[in-house]
């Protein structure tokens, strides 16, 4: 058996409170754990529910000031193209099928989270999109897109694919809602580098069946927003779970027969 390393003490300063700068309570006085107010990032919470809007708070939240006029615009835009991945994504399948099992309604956005937060056309591509966006900001997209298709080309034996970050394929094809959401973005005066860079690149790539995914949308959103990479995953998920949970709660309310069964011709028993 295999010896243990000794366990040995560890000798960094650990902080005596944790601290956060994005939310502050007051205490009432005859309870220190019960709040009299509640401020984010300054701001009184209850002045920002009666002048504010959720668009407003939540970059707030995240930023640490509020937006512009044309910052918030895009965002609520953004919010409002993500809000649903539809029925085909296979987070939604999830939420589905939790749904129409009569999973507990409490687990069925988690469990569609979860799903939601894989690589290609979720939020575990997100980050990686807005810092290959970020990286290459300065670059001809054009240039860019030939060189990912030549060398995916040399490394896939020819098959002309391109996917990096944020951009790709759907079903073997251009996703055209993520294209259309994209131009229409564009067309906001809070559109950045980061939204003009992406279409350019999607354009150069369009020949080739690859172009936006809604990752990648979502990632130029972000970047033009001020949002750091890591943030990106997250927020995702955020702009997408409303979507999740209405088709799992709608499959709750029906009977396990709405769905279609698989007959047995059509399982795979392998046999070990």
């Amino acid at each position: 058996m295999q010896k243990r390393a000794p366990v040995k003490r560890r000798k960094e300063n650990f902080a005596e409170r944790t601290m956060t700068r994005i939310w502050e309570e007051q205490p009432a006085d005859h309870n220190p754990y019960v709040a009299t107010s509640c401020r984010c990032h300054g701001y009184d919470l209850l002045d920002l529910m009666a002048e504010r809007s959720y668009v407003d708070v939540l970059y707030l939240l995240f930023r640490g000031e509020l937006p512009t006029e044309d910052q918030a615009a895009l965002l609520k835009a953004l919010m409002i193209g993500m809000i649903n991945p539809g029925p085909r994504h296979p987070a939604t399948r999830a939420a589905m099928n939790a749904g129409i099992g009569k999973t507990d309604p409490v687990h069925i956005l988690p469990i569609a989270l979860t799903v939601m937060g894989g690589g290609h056309a979720g939020a575990g591509d997100v980050e990686a999109a807005m810092r290959f966006l970020r990286g290459h900001l300065n670059s001809d997209p054009a240039q860019v897109a030939a060189d990912l298709l030549q060398q995916e080309s040399v490394d896939q034996g020819g098959n002309g694919q391109c996917a990096p970050p944020g951009f790709g394929a759907r079903f073997g094809d251009i996703d055209s809602m993520a294209q259309r959401i994209a131009d229409q973005l564009l067309a906001l005066p809070g559109s950045g580098p980061g939204l003009r860079w992406g279409c350019r690149f999607a354009q150069a790539l369009a020949d080739h069946r690859s172009g936006w995914l809604n990752a990648g949308v979502a990632a130029a959103v972000l970047v033009d927003l001020g949002f750091r990479p890591r943030d990106g995953a997250g927020l995702f998920q955020l702009l997408a779970a409303p979507g999740l949970l209405a088709h799992g709660l709608e499959q709750a309310n029906k009977p396990i027969t709405a769905m279609p069964h698989v007959d047995d011709a059509h399982y795979v028993i392998e046999d070990r």
